[in-house]
């Protein structure tokens, strides 16, 4: 299928390495114009080495003065911005009693704020164009309990954003939508240290909660994340789409 992708200018945060690096692949495959944002300038070496024709900016996605220069500097270099994918994210913290306030606010920081403030940034401009996607990578534990506190808050806030943006902003042409994916394995997560450290619990675990009975791939989320993105969706707006293999336990 051809989701009319070529040429389209996009900026994926957390791009370097992961669900975003799977993601960067994907719109690069489609003929894009592919720029990725990240802390680690190693890794952004290495994923220049990787995509010869990828833009990378080093950003770190906390402070809101260098989210302001990313953007500045994205749209000097290519003239605008047509889509835009809040990838970065992470998670910290313990039980609610064992964590620091420091620690809620640095992951509302990393996972909300910085998509919050980035949305507004690339809407400015969108605005002007009459035309824009931003999707919001989030998570399953955004829409139900599960995982560490601290992201399963942020990233429901995130949820609850993406549904308020894209109410407000539908009328300027600006589609805005949020994929929520379950347990994904590649190299650099969590689930893969895990599963070097506990293969028999992480296995078990695979079994009793993922009805697919298997791990999900970064390139199953970059795919529904293209076609979001696409055309072919013009009719979806302010969703949440899970990307999950069954995973989660809600039933819409």
């Amino acid at each position: 299928m051809d989701l009319g992708l070529t040429g389209k200018k996009v900026l994926v945060t957390g791009g370097s390495k992961g669900i975003g690096e799977g993601i960067a692949k994907a719109f690069l495959a489609e003929g894009a114009i592919v720029g990725i944002a990240a802390r680690g300038g190693e890794a952004l070496e290495e994923a220049k080495a990787n995509y010869p024709s990828i833009y990378t900016y080093q950003c770190d996605v906390t402070s809101e003065s260098e989210r302001t220069a990313l953007v500045s500097t994205f749209l000097e270099e290519h003239g605008g911005i047509d889509i835009l994918i809040n990838n970065a994210g992470g998670s910290n913290g313990s039980t609610v009693m064992k964590t620091e306030m420091e620690d809620f606010e640095r992951a509302m920081e990393l996972n909300y704020y910085s998509a919050v403030h980035l949305s507004k940034l690339a809407a400015t401009e969108m605005k002007k164009q009459q035309q824009g996607v931003i999707i919001n990578i989030t998570s399953i534990f955004g829409r139900e309990s599960g995982g560490k506190v601290t992201y399963n808050n942020a990233k429901a806030a995130l949820i609850s954003f993406t549904k308020s943006f894209a109410d407000e902003v539908i009328n300027d042409g600006i589609r805005v939508n949020s994929v929520a994916p379950g347990s994904i394995l590649h190299p650099t997560g969590n689930w893969q240290r895990r599963l070097n450290e506990n293969p028999d619990q992480i296995k078990q675990f695979v079994k009793d909660e993922i009805p697919a009975g298997r791990f999900g791939t970064v390139e199953e989320v970059a795919n529904v994340v293209t076609f979001l993105a696409s055309d072919k969706a013009s009719w979806v707006v302010g969703a949440s789409w899970n990307v999950d293999g069954g995973q989660s336990k809600m039933n819409m």
